[in-house]
């Protein structure tokens, strides 16, 4: 008569014993409640108030308010990955509201131009363009229909060679100007 032989034991080879039997989960209890707390606290964060300077003038909102006031003002400013995320979340809030909610919703945006804030008129007027919007000393640059209609009422008036740079430097995307026949100044 021959002996059971054991099979051997060791790393990746558990006894016979303690293994998992055929059909049994490896983990019966399952997954802990709230064992997923690891998300985003996005309530935590959005909940906060924050202080927003716009222009000077300091207010105190809800860090939600701020973040959709910020992408509704980018989306209005041009930008349509943050019109259509601003759309969303506008959406979104409109659905979650109840029915016993009939108040509406106004979003007011106003920009403060302070008197004699010649940069702020520009850029609402669509003139001038913003080269680093994230700066509080952004440099503008002058659209190129803009610099075409001033250089057309200059009449017969020629700039200098040093007032045509100054114009070339200040123009947003000078290679677009139609430049008049006497502009001597090419970058």
């Amino acid at each position: 008569m021959t002996e059971p032989t054991e099979t051997p034991v060791g790393r990746g080879r558990p006894p016979t014993s303690s293994r998992f039997r055929k059909g049994q989960s490896g983990n019966p209890k399952g997954r802990p409640r709230g064992s997923t707390a690891r998300s985003a606290p996005y309530q935590k964060v959005l909940g906060q108030t924050v202080t927003v300077r716009e222009d000077g003038v300091i207010r105190r909102m809800s860090a939600a308010e701020a973040f959709l006031l910020h992408i509704t003002r980018r989306g209005l400013e041009g930008d349509g990955a943050a019109a259509r995320a601003a759309m969303t979340a506008i959406e979104e809030a409109r659905a979650r509201r109840g029915p016993w909610d009939d108040d509406r919703l106004t979003v007011v945006i106003m920009k403060l131009v302070g008197s004699g804030s010649v940069n702020s008129g520009l850029t609402h007027l669509r003139a001038a363009a913003v080269l680093d919007p994230y700066r509080e000393t952004a440099r503008l640059a002058l659209e190129p229909w803009l610099v075409e209609a001033a250089l057309d009422r200059l009449g017969d008036r020629r700039l200098t060679h040093s007032e045509q740079e100054t114009i070339w430097r200040s123009a947003r995307t000078p290679r677009k100007v139609k430049w008049p026949d006497w502009w001597e100044y090419e970058d």
